[in-house]
């Protein structure tokens, strides 16, 4: 279902128009915080990167994949979660799901593997938008704000995420979901 005004927990879905933006073209990003004030922050669901988590950190015995969250920060790592009785000082998003926590206890937790890639994702920066900046972009039509219906956002398979989301918007938007990622290829 579509909304009009972005809200923390909403997934921003790229529209087709934005074939020439390398960092957004066909992403999804799940909407962390908006403030029209302060401005929004959130992360690219759909962009693995060539990275695990023990490639950054090399005393972490885990090969969680790490994904581009955005063009912002991108030396710092974020991650979302769904486990804030396991890491404390996380902050909730949505219902289900947290922004960041103690990472000396996720650490822990992952060396011990008492955390499955159904419980977190990692970030290497994050997608981010001075206040009103988001609000004028999806004016332009460069986003679709929708509510966000996974029952776990973790388990999604980033490969088909942005297709599956262009098909259930439905209309001229289903001729996208099929078309090559560069329509020169076409």
């Amino acid at each position: 279902m579509t909304v009009k005004n972005p809200i923390k927990g909403n997934l921003l879905i790229a529209e087709p128009s934005i074939l020439n933006d390398s960092s957004f073209n066909r992403t999804v990003i799940l909407l962390t915080e908006h403030n029209a004030n302060e401005g929004s922050v959130g992360f690219i669901l759909n962009k693995p990167t060539k990275y695990t988590i023990k490639d950054l950190i090399p005393n972490i015995e885990s090969t969680f994949k790490i994904y581009n969250g955005g063009p912002v920060e991108q030396e710092n790592l974020y991650f979302i979660h769904k486990i804030p009785n396991l890491i404390p000082n996380s902050i909730e998003v949505a219902d289900g799901i947290y922004w960041g926590g103690d990472f000396k206890i996720v650490s822990t937790l992952l060396n011990e593997n008492k955390i499955g890639t159904e419980d977190i994702r990692f970030f290497l920066g994050y997608s981010g938008w001075a206040s009103s900046q988001l609000i004028e972009e999806i004016k332009i039509d460069s986003w679709v704000v929708v509510e966000n219906k996974y029952p776990n956002i973790f388990n999604v398979d980033d490969s088909i995420i942005w297709k599956n989301q262009i098909l259930k918007l439905g209309g001229d938007y289903a001729i996208w979901a099929n078309a090559p990622s560069n329509p020169s290829l076409n």
